[in-house]
C-alpha cells in the first residue's frame, strides 16, 4: 500500500514511515520542515509544503493516484509554547488539518489515521484510562487535538470521510535501525531533558512537579516506544476497514500506551540505571499546563489491531542514548 504521512519528517511520523518500508508499504511525506529535518526524508517521496496547501495534495495525488490512507502526524506538539501562544496551536493542529480534511475529501482520499494524545484525558483515581474515560484537556496543544478529533468524528458522520484515532500517551526511544530519533538539540520532553543532562547540555535536570496526587509526588506517565507506536501505526493502515467495519462505526478511538504507569521519579531512576551513573537534580514546581497523567488501558488496540507493546522503558532509554 500507499501512504500519505503528513509531518513525516518529524520524529514520529518519520518513525511511522521506517515502519511502513519495513512492512512492505510506501510512504510518501508532505511536510513543512518547521521543525523535522530534510535527512529523515531521504530516499522518500517527498513534498515540503504545508498541509492545508491544496496544490501541493493536488499534485500527491496526481502522482501517486494509488494512495489508500493519510496519517496525519503534523502539528505543533510544545505543551508550554501552546499556552504562550495558543493562537498559532488553533490555527496549526486544527483549522490546517480542517483544510486537509476538506482536500482530502475532494480528492477521494477519505481514510485518515490521526495522531492524538492521551493528554487530554482528566485524572482518575487509579489512573488507568479507557478510550471511554473523562476527557478534560489542561493546555491548549490537549485543547486542539481534541478538536480535531471532534472535527474528525463529525466529518465521518456527515461525509465519507473515515477515520481512526490514535491516542499516544508518551513517546519515548528511537527506531532500532537508527534511522531517525529525536533531534531537538534539548527536547522540552522528559526524556529528551534527560539525555541533555547526561551530555552535558544542561546542568541540571529539573524535576517538574513533586506535589501531584500520586503515590511519589510526581506524574504518572506511559512511556511507550516510538517503534511500538510505529506497528500500531502500520496494523491501523492495513486493518483500517476491519477495524471500523467491526464496529460498525464511521470514526473509532484507540489507545496506544504500554498499559502500565510509570512516574516521572522512577523514570530518573531507570535512566540513571541505564546511564550507570546519577545525574544532578533540581525539583520544581509543575509548567504550565502539565497533566497529572495516568497509563492506558490498550485491551481495544490488542482486540481491533492484534497490537501490543513489545519494547521495555528501559530499550527505550538505552536506544534514545544511543541515537543522541
Amino acid at each position: 500500500m500507499k501512504v500519505l504521512v503528513t509531518g513525516g519528517a518529524g520524529y514520529i511520523g518519520s518513525t511511522i514511515c521506517s515502519a511502513l518500508e519495513d512492512a512492505g508499504h510506501v510512504p510518501v511525506v508532505l511536510d513543512s520542515l518547521y521543525r523535522g529535518p530534510r535527512e529523515f526524508t531521504r530516499g522518500r517521496a517527498f513534498y515540503e509544503a504545508d498541509v492545508a496547501d491544496r496544490d501541493a495534495l493536488e499534485t500527491i495525488v496526481a502522482d501517486h493516484p494509488d494512495l489508500t490512507c493519510t496519517v496525519h502526524c503534523a502539528a505543533r506538539i510544545v505543551v508550554p509554547e501552546s499556552v504562550r501562544d495558543p493562537y498559532i496551536y488553533w490555527r496549526e493542529n486544527v483549522s490546517k488539518s480542517l483544510e486537509l480534511c476538506a482536500n482530502l475529501l475532494a480528492l477521494d482520499k477519505p481514510r485518515v489515521v490521526f495522531s492524538s494524545s492521551a493528554s487530554l484525558y482528566a485524572l482518575t483515581e487509579r489512573f488507568a484510562l479507557t478510550e471511554e474515560a473523562a476527557l478534560l484537556p489542561t493546555s491548549p496543544y490537549a485543547s486542539t487535538k481534541r478538536a480535531v478529533e471532534m472535527l474528525l468524528e463529525d466529518l465521518a458522520a456527515g461525509t465519507d470521510l473515515r477515520a481512526i484515532t490514535l491516542r499516544y500517551f508518551n513517546p519515548v526511544g528511537a527506531d532500532p535501525k537508527f534511522r531517525s530519533g529525536s533531534y531537538e538539540p534539548i527536547p522540552s520532553h522528559v526524556l529528551g531533558q534527560l539525555v541533555a543532562t547526561a551530555e552535558g547540555q544542561v546542568d541540571t535536570f529539573v524535576l517538574t512537579g513533586t506535589d501531584h496526587p500520586t503515590p511519589d509526588g510526581t506524574g504518572i506517565r506511559d512511556y511507550v516506544h516510538v517503534w511500538d507506536l510505529a506497528q500500531a501505526h502500520v496494523a491501523a493502515v492495513e486493518r483500517f476497514d476491519d477495524v471500523l467495519g467491526r464496529s460498525g462505526a464511521r470514526s473509532d478511538v484507540l489507545n496506544l500506551g504500554t498499559g502500565a504507569g510509570t512516574s516521572v521519579r522512577e523514570l530518573l531512576v531507570m535512566f540513571e540505571r541505564v546511564l550507570g551513573r546519577p545525574i544532578p537534580v533540581r525539583e520544581a514546581p509543575a509548567r504550565p499546563g502539565d497533566a497529572v497523567g495516568g497509563y492506558a488501558n490498550v485491551d481495544k488496540a490488542a482486540r481491533v489491531l492484534g497490537w501490543r507493546s513489545a519494547l521495555t522503558v528501559e530499550q527505550g532509554i538505552a536506544s534514545a542514548l544511543e541515537w543522541r
